[in-house]
């Protein structure tokens, strides 16, 4: 038998692959790891497909035992990973035999690790993805969306892999403060002079309310002229800004559609790494143009080949 068993869960510990595409008309959201960029970097490792279906580990706790020999890979975050009690880098290969423990403790640098399996996780796909959306009920080992539990057990197509080491200057994660690029857009003008002078010229710290479906920031106030409106369509990174003038990024599986008025978006590249910034972090927003995100987005899927 090819597997890993799951002896422990930690906070939380999901089944997510690029995310769930085509379906907002539906109301469905599109899930689909946190951090896109170390999910593609841990399939990288072993010679997948960048969207194989992965395991995204939030903030740790988690074991495995191993029934084969196989090769794994991890990407993003530290948490502490040992193998039978031996540490493991944050960022690698490497090859757990039958009956060894992989297990992940805390934090020491990020938020969210991700382990990639031969040829991805199997499970059957939901709407075209394996994707774990836990408020939906959609996707994961039993397309119910639900986390890992004791008992679970992780399969995959085959033991073989082909293993790559990380390129030089591939750092995972993104050392903090970060500057997030935010495509400015939807009701930018309707914000204060001061406001917007505020928003790219301050520093924001991380909130303790954040989670896969979006992320407080605090910081000044911001406000906006507009005294309602309809709402509208919610893309990744949408940066929405209720009346209390803190804005929420949101994420994977925010909602389809919002009210708020919104400064714009962060790019795909930022959100992955928000995606690691733990509560009181510091970051900054930077405006850039949407060929400057399309083109560091493309980048880094032709990093993959």
């Amino acid at each position: 038998m090819s597997g890993l068993i799951v002896e422990r869960t930690g906070p939380q510990a999901l089944v997510q692959d690029m995310g769930r595409f085509g379906v907002r008309h539906l109301g469905v959201t599109q899930g689909g790891a946190l951090d896109w960029v170390s999910l593609g970097w841990a399939n990288w490792q072993l010679g997948n497909s960048p969207q194989a279906a992965g395991l995204e580990i939030a903030v740790g706790g988690l074991v495995l035992r191993a029934e084969s020999r196989v090769t794994l890979a991890l990407a993003g975050a530290d948490l502490g990973a040992t193998l039978d009690g031996e540490p493991l880098p944050a960022n690698g290969s490497f090859v757990i035999e039958p009956g060894q423990s992989l297990a992940f403790a805390q934090p020491v640098k990020g938020l969210r690790a991700y382990l990639a399996v031969p040829g991805g996780i199997q499970a059957e796909p939901v709407m075209g993805s394996l994707s774990s959306v836990v408020r939906e009920g959609l996707g994961g080992l039993d397309g119910q969306g639900r986390a890992l539990q004791a008992g679970d057990r992780l399969a995959w197509p085959n033991d073989s892999a082909e293993t790559r080491r990380l390129p030089e200057g591939v750092s995972l994660p993104h050392e903090a403060p970060s500057a997030l690029g935010l495509v400015v857009g939807a009701q930018i003008a309707h914000f204060t002079g001061a406001s917007l002078y505020a928003a790219f010229n301050s520093e924001w710290q991380v909130d303790t309310r954040a989670d896969r479906m979006g992320v407080r920031l605090r910081g000044p106030e911001l406000r906006c002229t507009l005294s309602g409106m309809v709402s509208e369509g919610i893309p990744l990174g949408a940066v929405q800004v209720p009346a209390d003038g803190q804005p929420i990024i949101l994420l994977n599986d925010r909602q389809t559609v919002g009210g708020y008025p919104r400064l714009g978006a962060l790019t795909p590249l930022a959100c992955a790494r928000l995606a690691q910034c733990a509560p009181g972090d510091a970051l900054r927003l930077v405006p850039v143009t949407p060929g400057q995100s399309r083109q560091a987005y493309l980048a880094q899927w032709q990093a993959w080949g």
